[in-house]
Formats: structure tokens, C-alpha cells, sequence
């Protein structure tokens, strides 16, 4: 039954948007027709005194036909929709004559601009990246492909922000030589910080605690020592005996006081707090099914050459 239903539905909606519209139409070709048998007033011809009857404090409300031009408009419009209807998708699941559609003129301009750029982009498909990155043409081209696919998450200089990664400076969750790079933007990423909220939240503050001495950022040291041992029992498989992490599994270095997940406003220790007792759960999208191979190329080239920029202060 319910199978029957989902087969029947799209037909009944269908349907439901025919009737509408061809109902609407039906009603404005009546207006129009009811004001045809009038007398239409032309733009050199004076306005009669004919009135409705209606009048209020001395004011009286003519009833005058509408001007000529006004009622072939109204004509006019009544053509076109029905002109409209017949070559272009607006009746349900009627395709119109003409067979457009979005999707079709949507492929056709990505084909045309497939045909048009895609020389350019396969040109430095096969350049090594480190040579790349030192090319200024190749280099202004993937930065708007950065701009446009990257920016919205990473940021136009590429700084990142609370949950998306700096990629100006030397830090990275897998890596960021030019294989590691590739990969990332190729297939994506998704990094899971399991929640360990049930440990309870004396647990979370030792370990809390730990973290902070790990970065020998400020911290109560016996609450320190007593998250190590909670850390040698939940931690250390991912984020190492030292806390240095683990780019195989893009687990972050806990020693260097750089916090991916970390508002503007928010301390350290709110931030690592926060980490332990929610978990975190990061995606980084495979871009290669939506820019394709020749265009990674180019953004991974991009990316590795903005730690140049920011050794040498640019």
C-alpha cells in the first residue's frame, strides 16, 4: 500500500499543479473577457462622467473603462503565459516543447566552461607541486579556485577559525607535504574525537589539567598528575605518550598551544574542556568529485605554498 502511494504521489501533485494554474489562467482570461464588450478609453479621448452610484461626503467614484493600452497589456500577458506554458516546464510534470530544463542548461554551461578552462588547469596537472607553488601565474589561478571552493570554510587569507584549520602555518592534523595534501583534498578527511563525558567531571578536570601541562600553559599540577594517569588509559593511543599526536590518524599535537576547536572568546582551558566532555566530530569534504583532479592539483599547490608566504612575512 505504501508503495503504491509513493508511486501515485508525484502523479497526484502533478496533477494538483495543472489544475492550479490552468485554473488561475481560466479566471484572468474571464477578467479580461468581462472588460472586452466595454468601451476602452483611448489616450486622446476625454474621460466620460459615468459613475458607480457610489458617493461620500460630495465625492463620487466614476466608473470609467480602463485605458486601451492597459487591456492589451493584460492581453498581451495572457499570450505570452500561454505561449510560455506550451514550449517551457510549468505544468506539472510537463516538459514543455521546447525539452529545456535546469539541470540540461546547468550541464551544458559546465561543458562549455569544461571545453573553455580545462586546458589551462590540465597544463600544471603534471608539475610537481613544489615547482608549482613557485609559479606566479599557476599560483594567481589557484588562488581563486581557493577563493571559491576553500574560502567559505578556511578563510580568504586561508587562516581558518573555531573547527577549521589554519593552513598558513606549520601545523597539520595529516600532514602537509605535497602527497599528505593531495590525499586530503582528494579523497577528504574525518577526524572524530570521541566524548568522554561519562568519566565524569573530576575526571575531565584532571585530564583537562594534563592537557594544559602538556602545552606548559598555566594548571593545578596535582590535578595534572592525576589526569596523567587517566591519559595513559584514554589518550595515548591516538595523541601519543607525549601528547605530540599522530598524523596518521589526524589526531593533534597537544604540545604546541594551537587549538583547532577554540573560539575567539573562549579560554584554553574552556576549550579543552569542552573538547573532553562533547567529543568533536570534523569533515573535511573530497573536493575531487566537484573540481576535479587537474584543479586539486592546483589548490594543493596553493596550499603548500602558503607556508612560504608566511615564513617570509608576506
Amino acid at each position: 500500500m505504501s508503495d503504491l502511494w509513493d508511486n501515485a504521489l508525484p502523479g497526484f501533485w502533478s496533477v494538483w499543479v495543472i489544475a492550479l494554474t490552468l485554473i488561475t489562467l481560466v479566471l484572468v482570461v474571464w477578467v479580461v473577457a468581462a472588460n472586452a464588450g466595454r468601451d476602452t478609453i483611448s489616450n486622446d479621448e476625454p474621460h466620460s462622467h459615468r459613475t458607480t452610484g457610489h458617493e461620500v461626503d460630495g465625492i463620487e467614484e466614476f466608473d470609467n473603462p480602463m485605458p486601451r493600452w492597459w487591456f492589451y497589456l493584460f492581453v498581451a500577458t495572457v499570450v505570452f503565459t500561454l505561449g510560455y506554458l506550451a514550449l517551457y516546464p510549468g505544468l506539472g510534470n510537463f516538459k514543455g516543447l521546447l525539452g529545456w530544463s535546469q539541470q540540461a542548461q546547468w550541464e551544458e554551461e559546465v561543458a562549455a566552461a569544461e571545453a573553455r578552462f580545462g586546458p589551462i588547469f590540465a597544463r600544471y596537472h603534471d608539475v610537481p607541486i613544489p615547482e608549482l607553488a613557485q609559479n606566479g601565474e599557476a599560483m594567481q589561478i589557484a588562488g581563486r579556485l581557493f577563493a571559491n571552493n576553500c574560502a567559505v570554510c578556511h578563510g580568504v587569507g586561508a587562516q581558518g577559525g573555531d573547527g577549521f584549520p589554519n593552513l598558513t602555518d606549520d601545523d597539520w592534523l595529516y600532514g602537509g607535504e605535497p602527497e599528505a595534501l593531495l590525499t586530503t583534498l582528494t579523497q577528504g578527511r574525518r577526524g572524530v574525537m570521541p566524548a568522554w563525558a561519562h568519566l565524569g567531571e573530576e575526571a575531565i578536570e584532571d585530564l583537562t589539567q594534563h592537557v594544559l601541562a602538556l602545552s606548559e600553559l598555566e594548571h593545578d599540577a596535582a590535578r595534572a598528575q592525576s589526569g596523567a594517569q587517566r591519559y595513559a588509559s584514554f589518550c595515548v593511543a591516538c595523541h601519543g605518550a607525549n601528547g605530540t599526536g599522530n598524523q596518521a590518524l589526524g589526531a593533534p599535537n597537544l604540545t604546541n598551544d594551537i587549538w583547532l576547536y577554540r573560539a575567539p572568546d573562549q579560554s584554553v582551558a574552556d576549550a579543552i574542556r569542552q573538547t573532553l566532555t562533547e567529543g568533536r566530530s570534523g569533515v573535511m569534504p573530497a573536493q575531487a568529485p566537484f573540481i576535479g583532479e587537474a584543479r586539486v592539483h592546483l589548490v594543493a599547490a596553493y596550499v603548500y605554498s602558503l607556508r612560504f608566504k608566511n615564513a617570509d612575512g608576506d
